[in-house]
């Protein structure tokens, strides 16, 4: 299996031209044996994204409280200190206006948290993954979501902004494909660049997702062949190479 996964990464990487390995995210119901556990101690639960893209480690749920949004998303319950938290910081985001009274009632997030959650390079933990996101450029999120609308059985893309943590529960309560454009605090805590976004693969559709992009890359490899031939041979003065300076 994880050999399997491994194959897939290399393939994702190629295909979608990412520049980070595709982050697998595993929820789990007890702490893994062989796969060490992240000491805590991060600003935000998009962190822990960030680091799984460098190696594999787990991490419990007091590990996520200190992003109060994060855990919520998560799905601890807003009680206690991070309640609170969660409370005074929805307060002073609508206070500046950056979210409407009552938007927090539509953010995605689990009804239930996970008791443990892995992260790693795909293929690098031993165990399949919930779900598996790719940090790509446009290019790789319109292969991607032309990958989901292919036939034999198209998806629909939901697409997501603020909080970016959020496309793992609209991943995990149906949605085969989904896409973030991420938010303030992701692209600070990641150092996510302007030219990137996020797409989401449910862990169970892994396969067929990438059976598809296969076929759409190549489709597009076609596609821009033919239109660069086209390009060349067009007579408006826009499409020619302009003169040396």
């Amino acid at each position: 299996m994880t050999e399997a996964l491994a194959r897939t990464a290399e393939e994702l990487v190629r295909s979608l031209r990412l520049d980070s390995p595709p982050v697998q995210v595993t929820y789990l119901d007890q702490a893994p044996s062989g796969v060490p556990e992240h000491p805590g101690g991060v600003p935000s639960v998009c962190t822990f994204f960030a680091f799984g893209a460098r190696s594999p480690f787990f991490a419990g749920l007091s590990k996520h409280e200190e992003c109060e949004v994060g855990a919520f998303v998560l799905g601890i319950r807003p009680e206690g200190a991070v309640g609170a938290r969660l409370r005074e910081t929805l307060t002073a985001m609508q206070r500046e206006g950056y979210l409407n009274p009552g938007e927090e009632a539509h953010v995605p997030h689990n009804p239930v948290a996970p008791k443990f959650v892995a992260y790693g390079p795909l293929g690098a933990l031993p165990f399949p993954p919930t779900a598996v996101l790719l940090f790509t450029s446009p290019r790789g999120a319109m292969l991607a979501t032309e990958a989901a609308g292919s036939e034999p059985d198209p998806w629909t893309v939901p697409m997501n902004g603020r909080p970016m943590c959020a496309i793992l529960p609209i991943l995990n309560q149906g949605a085969p494909v989904a896409v973030s454009f991420g938010c303030t605090g992701s692209r600070l805590y990641t150092d996510l660049g302007d030219d990137r976004l996020i797409v989401g693969v449910r862990g169970d559709r892994l396969p067929a997702f990438r059976e598809k992009l296969g076929r759409v890359v190549r489709a597009n490899a076609y596609v821009h062949e033919e239109d660069a031939a086209r390009r060349a041979t067009a007579a408006h003065p826009f499409h020619r190479s302009p003169p040396p300076a």
